[in-house]
């Protein structure tokens, strides 16, 4: 029996995108990502998907410090958000068999912070610092003894009478990850002995991606499935996820039990994300730049005006996969449209 599925049904379907800050194709994790996502994570090497190299090297690191009977050499891990940092610090103590510390850069703003996180660690512990290039000065300092010495220094009483106390700590991992690993100052980069940058993913590696996750929410997918969701995912594995489940809520509501190509892209279309992987802001930056300037050149601030967001919105959210996809340009008279975004927008582009 062939299947009927509505072009433009506006029904408010679970996750539907509500406003222009809520965006399913944006690599920053929500709230309603974190208890699903731990779910779908991997606990294990061997269980990751993608990201070869990195994970052969991970590996050997670990291996190592295990033959050793000593706690790994600190990790940095940096790259874009959502491609499994997070994932691989808790696959670190788990092949460790360590338990694991959460915390966060922006959460340690004084080295007292850091001392008392420090101070309470257990032998072998892994302590996973997530954006730590946003970690205040002091701390920093902090870090730098605690390293390499396994120890640091507190002080006591201001002024005069200030004593510093040493306070020796076990032996731990550390784990950063940052997404700008170019604000990490050099002292801090070189105290960690490995270090891992993570890429995007191609489209075969978010299929397998979300293959493990589909399996796991029970889904039914045919490979064409996979696929139209894999290519609308950013090369970003939780985007892939969250796709995947905006996805499965249409299915849920439209009665579809298998979802073939054609199902997952009417559903993603409704959802206004479209084959490249473009939502609503990103169409409207490139529709502003080819109707209204002609392609460009056009200044960033005038760009924005024209689309009605902020000047950081277009130039940190929008600006950095239309850049990367090969649809905009950015050149020291201003912003163009290359000759892929007028094709994309079904527009004759010009022949200059």
């Amino acid at each position: 029996m062939t299947q009927q599925f509505p072009e433009n049904d506006t029904q408010n379907l679970p996750g539907q995108q509500r406003s222009g800050q809520e965006r399913l194709v944006d690599a920053e994790v929500e709230p309603e990502d974190k208890a699903i996502e731990a779910a779908l994570r991997p606990k294990a090497l061997d269980d990751f998907v993608g990201q070869k190299r990195v994970r052969q090297q991970l590996s050997l690191v670990l291996e190592a410090s295990k033959l050793r009977g000593k706690s790994a050499d600190h990790v940095l891990l940096s790259g874009p958000p959502g491609l499994g940092k997070t994932t691989l610090a808790m696959i670190i103590a788990e092949e460790m068999g360590s338990p694991l510390r959460i915390s966060s850069g922006p959460a340690i703003q004084h080295s007292g912070d850091l001392a008392a996180i420090l101070s309470s660690l257990t032998p072998g512990e892994v302590l996973f610092l997530d954006e730590i290039h946003r970690m205040s000065r002091p701390a920093e300092e902090m870090l730098y003894m605690a390293m390499e010495d396994f120890r640091v220094d507190i002080v006591v009483g201001k002024g005069a009478g200030a004593t510093s106390i040493p306070l020796e700590l076990p032996s731990f991992t550390l784990v950063g990850a940052t997404t700008r690993a170019g604000l990490l100052p050099g002292p801090l980069r070189d105290r960690f002995g490995f270090t891992g940058h993570l890429e995007f993913y191609d489209v075969d590696e978010l299929e397998l991606v979300l293959r493990r996750s589909a399996g796991l929410l029970d889904l039914k997918i045919t490979t064409e499935g996979f696929h139209e969701i894999a290519s609308r995912s950013r090369g970003t594995p939780r985007i892939a996820n969250r796709l995947l489940r905006r996805v499965r809520d249409w299915a849920l509501v439209h009665s579809v039990d298998d979802i073939d190509a054609r199902a997952a892209a009417t559903a993603l279309d409704m959802y206004e994300v479209d084959s490249k992987g473009l939502d609503r802001l990103d169409r409207s930056v490139l529709e502003s730049l080819i109707h209204k300037f002609g392609g460009g050149p056009v200044g960033l601030s005038t760009l924005a005006i024209a689309v009605g967001e902020e000047t950081e919105t277009v130039e940190t959210v929008a600006e950095p996969y239309l850049v990367r996809e090969g649809l905009m340009g950015r050149t020291p008279r201003g912003r163009v449209a290359l000759p892929s975004a007028w094709v994309h927008l079904d527009l004759e582009p010009p022949e200059s």
